[in-house]
């Protein structure tokens, strides 16, 4: 009892904190369909939504903004956003940035082959001499980073990246195995491309926020109630609903995303 009403005390102190700043939680992200996205300038996405309902429960408002990466990791940097959503957890994050100990969702990169050119691939030894299709500015882990036996090839989204495919201008595309398949059925290209089962790496995606009065406080009660939600059955709906791909507004991906 006496741990359940000091949660409690925490979480009225980190309202109070909220309230006194008169105005909303600022949680900024970049495009990254179908974890988080705009449709008809609202937000929407797995993570987005999951996110959203969490902070609901919490009796949290949250201002959303949806921006390149690169400016999202400086209005955190100057104190123009409290929050980030769908980052990576690096040990150089830890001194600025709190995370909930539960993620939201875990990425896993993959490799996508055109039907009409298909490869063998069981390891990255198996792409001697390859040119493969990346996003600009997207980290695929050190293996994969720094390999010196294939070509790396960047777009700025995954739609012109998905095109090149099909149009052989690259001979494989790496993507987050979710995103991927969201893309290539948006794109109409079910049984032109699928994707290789070799995991070339996996990251989890958190939301974090910066480190402030009231945050870590913030960061626990996310992280309690977000396991909790994700046990229900609202949460499996919501992840099977964005198994199908729905309307995306055409933003230009960010083309600075980084190490997530």
């Amino acid at each position: 009892m006496p741990a359940f009403l000091s949660l409690l005390t925490a979480l009225f102190l980190t309202c109070l904190s909220l309230c006194a700043q008169a105005e909303k939680l600022r949680i900024v992200t970049d495009p990254w369909a179908p974890y988080a996205f705009e449709r008809n300038g609202q937000g929407a996405g797995i993570d987005y939504e999951v996110t959203a309902k969490v902070f609901e429960r919490l009796g949290v408002d949250i201002q959303w903004q949806f921006l390149p990466w690169k400016r999202c990791l400086a209005m955190l940097e100057q104190g123009e956003a409290d929050g980030v959503l769908d980052i990576f957890r690096t040990p150089e994050r830890e001194s600025t940035l709190l995370y909930p100990d539960e993620p939201l969702s875990e990425v896993q990169f993959v490799l996508f082959q055109a039907a009409a050119k298909p490869h063998d691939v069981a390891s990255l030894d198996d792409l001697q001499g390859l040119t493969i299709g990346t996003s600009a500015g997207y980290n695929y882990g050190d293996a994969f980073m720094q390999a010196s036996e294939f070509r790396r090839e960047s777009a700025g989204t995954q739609e012109a990246n998905f095109g090149k495919l099909i149009r052989h201008r690259v001979d494989l595309i790496i993507t987050d195995l979710r995103v991927g398949d969201f893309t290539l059925q948006a794109m109409g290209l079910e049984g032109k491309v699928s994707a290789l089962p070799l995991v070339i790496s996996r990251q989890r995606q958190y939301l974090a926020v910066r480190r402030g009065a009231g945050m870590d406080q913030l960061a626990l009660r996310f992280s309690i109630e977000l396991r909790r939600f994700k046990r229900e059955p609202e949460y499996a709906q919501l992840v099977e609903r964005y198994a199908t791909p729905v309307s995306a507004d055409k933003t230009v991906e960010q083309q600075e995303r980084g190490a997530l």
